[in-house]
């Protein structure tokens, strides 16, 4: 894959094409540029396949570069030195991201997962998603990619009216009815959905706010929710619970 590595630090740009010329040889690296300005004018001339692109620079990171370039045909891997709100929005679109330092070993999953991506007939799938969330102000209609066996499949927060941990799984219970078993813990998703208007009430339940239709007291009690379920709260989430509704 032909690549574009965007970073305003010359010794990180310098560290990442070593180590992609070691360790990945099967990219070839185009250019590189420092930042958004001066990428912007790069992708377009040198229509990389894969831009490495460094998420915090000055002068505009690393959305407002992919905001500029309109349709985005390319795969990208998003480099960071970790931001929360960036970590968690690229959590949320399932893109693929490497924290700074960089590790080698991450290096080259994230190129071999990339590469997979690239040659299937959906491409940029995530990044577009990325795109689609930032530009949406409503929380409840952002769109979250779930890692499923097979695949990924696309749910907007809305229809999702709780999570159930399942060992290192996590069950979907969507608003339609069905459930989805997704390749993640629900502490992952606890960390993306608890900003959105979710809860976690027990260490085995996350739920959405919007779709509680009762309480009944307890030790902990217990939430009913929208679509017949029924949920424990644990003793030590009542009191966040409760404060939220309000009793």
């Amino acid at each position: 894959m032909k690549a574009l590595i965007v970073d305003d630090e010359a010794a990180s740009r310098e560290t990442l094409r070593n180590y992609l010329t070691k360790y990945c040889p099967d990219i070839e690296i185009l250019g590189e540029a420092d930042g958004v300005q001066t990428a912007l004018p790069a992708i377009q001339k040198l229509k990389p396949e894969l831009v490495f692109l460094d998420v915090e620079m000055p002068y505009g990171n690393a959305f407002d570069l992919l905001e500029s370039v309109g349709e985005v045909n390319f795969e990208t891997i998003f480099v960071t030195a970790f931001s929360h709100y960036a970590v968690k929005a690229l959590n949320f679109s399932a893109s693929y991201y490497l924290l700074k330092p960089i590790d080698i070993d991450e290096l080259i999953l994230a190129v071999e997962k990339v590469k997979s991506a690239h040659e299937e007939r959906d491409q940029h799938f995530h990044t577009r998603i990325l795109i689609d969330n930032l530009r949406t102000t409503h929380q409840q209609h952002q769109k979250v990619v779930l890692p499923v066996l097979d695949g990924f499949e696309l749910v907007t927060v809305k229809e999702i009216i709780r999570c159930q941990a399942n060992g290192n799984f996590t069950d979907f219970y969507l608003r339609d009815g069905s459930r989805k078993m997704i390749c993640r813990t629900l502490k992952f998703y606890d960390e993306i959905l608890s900003e959105l208007g979710f809860m976690r009430v027990h260490k085995s339940h996350l739920i959405n706010l919007q779709y509680i239709t009762s309480y009944k007291r307890g030790k902990g009690g217990w939430i009913s929710l929208e679509g017949d379920h029924s949920v424990e709260v644990a003793p030590s989430r009542k009191g966040d619970l409760l404060k939220h509704l309000g009793g």
